[in-house]
């Protein structure tokens, strides 16, 4: 059975201590494992922003996934759950693939080369930036109405930021609401068969990602003209 070594990744100090996000992670990778015939041998965790120039200096647990692939040799890969937990930095994903040592993603399968991985980071990377011209451009629009923007008692670089994202979330909401229309009226009735809906259509989150039934509901709670029609709840 061929080895692999599982990498996983969140970004804040936060997320470590209370496991959001690594768990799903490591599922993920044990999943794509079972499924692909390969054996875990051994698991690196990071509590590290992927942002920057200098990424990899900051992350030793991936640079140590990257020696234990060399070290097991035979094109040891090293796996993660999705793209994003690398970077989404067309050249750090560059950079990572000059360290010759094979990378795999558990969410494009097994068959996703070198090239695809440089097309997704690219994509993703695109996103990244239509997200922060999103986000200044509701910022810009909130300022131009005299809106006061967030709490007065948080950071005053943080409320803005706080309040532009909650415009963006009601914008994407009122956006997929008539597609969570056309869901119900074809006789999905709970959000995860809603979810399953929107996955089958090619409709993805605000973040690029599936649906799972928590993301159904939130959207559905911000989109007020939904207000007074309750969906069912059971999953």
């Amino acid at each position: 059975m061929p080895s692999m070594v599982g990498y996983y990744r969140v970004s804040t100090s936060e997320q470590g201590r209370s496991g959001l996000g690594l768990d799903a992670q490591r599922a993920a990778v044990a999943r794509f494992a079972e499924a692909e015939g390969f054996e875990i041998v051994a698991e690196h965790v990071e509590v590290e922003t992927g942002k920057g120039s200098n990424a990899l200096e900051r992350r030793p647990q991936l640079k140590a996934a990257l020696a234990e692939a060399k070290w097991r040799g035979k094109g040891t890969p090293v796996v993660v759950a999705k793209l994003d937990r690398l970077s989404r930095d067309v050249h750090f994903i560059s950079g990572l693939m000059a360290q010759r040592v094979p990378f795999l993603v558990a969410e494009l399968g097994a068959d996703a080369d070198p090239f695809m991985l440089h097309l997704y980071a690219a994509l993703a990377e695109k996103e990244r930036l239509l997200i922060s011209q999103r986000t200044k451009a509701a910022l810009a629009a909130a300022k131009a109405k005299g809106v006061r923007l967030g709490n007065p008692r948080l950071n005053e670089d943080r409320a803005p930021m706080l309040a532009a994202k909650k415009a963006n979330a009601d914008r994407f909401a009122a956006e997929v609401a008539p597609i969570i229309a056309e869901a119900r009226a074809a006789g999905a009735t709970t959000l995860l068969a809603i979810a399953a809906a929107l996955n089958a259509r090619g409709v993805r989150t605000a973040q690029g990602k599936l649906w799972r039934a928590q993301q159904v509901k939130n959207v559905v709670e911000r989109e007020r003209a939904w207000a007074n029609r309750p969906i069912e709840t059971r999953q």
